[in-house]
């Protein structure tokens, strides 16, 4: 089962750089992932600070496996200290019908 999944991300004013800084060094290793299918982070352009991010994972074990990365672990630490608010993850899989 294909998951998809939307991390929702707001920095402080002033921390734009640093969260699009960090979530472009995201990119490479996540892809590097064997459950990484897909890895797009997006910057709304009315609003900087809010950010997206547009992941899909061959399904929750490769998700599950994603946060316990060194590069997650990672980034997490540098959003410590500069969201607004705390990241919104949706997992959503396709609708069959």
């Amino acid at each position: 089962m294909t998951l998809f999944v939307v991390a929702e991300i707001r920095a402080v004013r002033g921390q734009e750089d640093r969260l699009r800084t960090a979530l472009e060094a995201m990119i490479e290793p996540s892809l590097d992932e064997p459950g990484c299918l897909a890895y797009r982070p997006y910057t709304d352009p009315n609003d900087a600070s809010r950010m997206v991010v547009v992941e899909e994972w061959t399904g929750p074990d490769a998700l599950a496996e994603h946060f316990a990365t060194p590069h997650f672990k990672h980034v997490e630490l540098v959003f410590d200290g500069i969201l607004a608010e705390p990241m919104t993850i949706r997992r959503l899989t396709a609708v069959t019908g």
